[in-house]
């Protein structure tokens, strides 16, 4: 039997949880993991979601280029997260709002896929703080997140 879309979602979305989906707001067709920030994502209105890319030079470099604190640039080894097969960047200077029905969709229409493992606290931490540190995240979504510190 097949768990429903929203069961799948809602039951087990938490902080740290990790998505694996096509983002259109992104240049890139491919597919990206999206790592939830929120401190009860099951209780808020949107879900405030980071983006892992593999391009660690090019993110130093537009960090680097733009003037950006070194600290909102944060690289996550395989042994930190298994799922990662390679060193994997998250640039804090970009947050996705998401509402978990935008998930759900995704998930029923097979564009969406749910990582087992959830991202361990230190690194959620240190992400958190990169948004902190951002000056180009806004203020009501940097408010959101201070309680996950």
């Amino acid at each position: 039997m097949d768990i429903p879309a929203h069961v799948r979602i809602l039951a087990s979305i938490r902080t740290g949880s990790v998505y694996y989906f096509e983002e259109e707001q992104l240049a890139s067709i491919e597919p990206h993991y999206f790592i939830v920030l929120n401190k009860n994502p099951r209780a808020e209105e949107f879900l405030i979601l980071v983006c892992a890319s593999s391009q660690i030079e090019k993110r130093r470099q537009i960090i680097q280029r733009l003037r950006f604190p070194q600290e909102t640039l944060v690289i996550i080894s395989p042994a930190e997260y298994p799922a990662f097969t390679k060193d994997t960047v998250v640039d804090c200077n970009r947050v996705f709002e998401k509402t978990p029905r935008s998930l759900i969709e995704k998930l029923k229409q097979n564009k969406l896929k749910v990582c087992a493992e959830v991202m361990q606290d230190a690194i959620v931490q240190k992400l958190v703080k990169g948004i902190l540190a951002s000056t180009q995240v806004a203020e009501k979504v940097k408010r959101m997140l201070e309680d996950v510190l």
